[in-house]
């Protein structure tokens, strides 16, 4: 029987260091044609063989958002206007809102889950997010699905 591959999404500060040193030399490769593997590593402090062992398994999460749709749910203020800003954060980023649910506000917090499809000529996904979560009234934002 074959084994089920799971996914998680975690936020960065509890990313173990050596695959946020992965990312980084992923993306040296990338950018500088001419880098080697090797150089890239040791640029970021790293073996190689740490470096091939977790290669495919990490990705930033902009890279792997593209076409594909992002479910949050966010604790928010009960005041006019929040709603609409993280909408319009959505559209700014070129987002297609699949789905909406706002839930009855309880003690003045509101909860929202929305669903959005991160098109492949949209902005950088990572930064939507950031930016939903800087928003004033905003107190708590969970990226709870993908597909």
């Amino acid at each position: 029987m074959k084994k089920q591959t799971k996914f998680y999404l975690v936020k960065e500060k509890a990313v173990p260091e050596v695959l946020l040193k992965v990312v980084e030399a992923k993306r040296i490769l990338n950018s500088e044609k001419s880098a080697t593997v090797q150089e890239a590593t040791e640029r970021v402090g790293i073996s190689r063989s740490s470096f091939y062992k977790y290669k495919d398994d990490i990705q930033p999460f902009h890279e792997q958002a593209k076409g594909r749709t992002v479910t949050f749910i966010l604790q928010m203020d009960d005041k006019p206007g929040i709603l609409s800003d993280i909408l319009r954060t959505v559209a700014d980023f070129h987002g297609n809102i699949l789905t909406i649910h706002q839930s009855i506000p309880i003690s003045g917090i509101a909860t929202l889950t929305l669903s959005v499809e991160i098109l492949p000529e949209a902005g950088d996904a990572e930064d939507m997010v950031e930016q939903m979560t800087q928003q004033e009234g905003v107190h708590d934002l969970k990226i709870i699905g993908r597909e």
